[in-house]
């Protein structure tokens, strides 16, 4: 199938940011939130980006005609005319499952339905919609348009053929393919950097060194552009705690669950810039302030 319009489901970073792509490659994108205040905020959040990577001769068009090429949906119903449907909601289980079963009495029997979750089994939601053949994970990385790579996961139900056009979709849209050939609850990346973002929570909670100095010790020791605090903060921490919750559900590994102060932290609303505070504070601009009290 050439995929020509797609339909993302969540107006937040993620879902903003995989529209943003998908429009810079000349795709047009249906872009859909339970909030109207949400899609506003992220079409100027895209202008803006655009915008930037315009100025630097990194997308082709100007900046009005890729916007351009993105539409706010109010409804889910709109969904009818996708060729492909990106769901990339709040990382709960429940909350995918009533936007599945909902998406499964509107899509086309041919078109693709895919979610963005970094951890929950993509088995799993493809059972809350018709024909689970034509269901695969896109998992992609934040921040999405700076970020090459893409996780295609193939379900235990996905078909050769929807695994074959996740892959051309990733290339389609300027992304580096990941091919993920059997569904374990968060795929390859995640499993590999999440021991290391919770021994770093378990070290800043007994004294050993500061979320500042971990960081800065990552960037510096390890080449990383950003610290894992750092990482978490964008992200948000909620979507770090959903996503190793799920984890430790799914495989009852200790090693996965969420450490007691990510949970805290969570508990109390900070969970990052999107906050004002996470493990770090910031300004009204989203401008790093400097470390938050553990």
């Amino acid at each position: 199938m050439e995929i020509k319009q797609v339909f993302v489901i969540g107006g937040g970073l993620m879902g903003s940011g995989i529209a943003q792509v998908c429009a810079q490659a000349g795709l047009n994108v249906c872009l859909h939130d339970a909030s109207a205040a949400a899609v506003e905020k992220a079409v100027k959040s895209i202008a803006w980006s655009v915008g930037k990577f315009v100025e630097k001769g990194l997308v082709q068009g100007s900046a009005e005609e890729i916007v351009g090429r993105i539409r706010p949906c109010a409804s889910l119903q709109e969904a009818a005319a996708a060729d492909l449907i990106i769901e990339v909601v709040f990382e709960n289980i429940e909350v995918k499952k009533q936007v599945f079963q909902q998406i499964g009495a509107i899509a086309r029997p041919e078109a693709l339905v895919a979610s963005n979750t970094s951890a929950i089994p993509i088995s799993q939601l493809a059972a809350f919609v018709p024909g689970p053949e034509r269901f695969l994970g896109l998992h992609f990385f934040s921040p999405v348009p700076m970020m090459k790579a893409v996780e295609v996961i193939r379900g235990m139900q996905t078909s050769a053929a929807t695994f074959e056009a996740g892959r051309r979709f990733a290339i389609q849209i300027g992304k580096d393919p990941i091919m993920v050939q059997r569904d374990v609850a968060g795929f390859v990346i995640n499993r590999i950097n999440f021991p290391s973002t919770i021994e770093a929570m378990n070290l800043v909670e007994a004294g050993v060194a500061t979320v500042e100095d971990i960081d800065k010790g990552l960037r510096l020791a390890s080449g990383r552009k950003m610290g894992i605090f750092e990482t978490g903060d964008m992200v948000g921490l909620d979507v770090t705690y959903g996503a190793l919750k799920s984890m430790f559900e799914e495989t009852g590994d200790p090693r996965w669950h969420p450490p007691l102060l990510l949970r805290r932290k969570v508990g109390a609303g900070q969970l990052g810039r999107k906050t004002g505070v996470g493990w770090y504070e910031y300004d009204a601009k989203g401008q790093k302030i400097g470390p938050a009290k553990i």
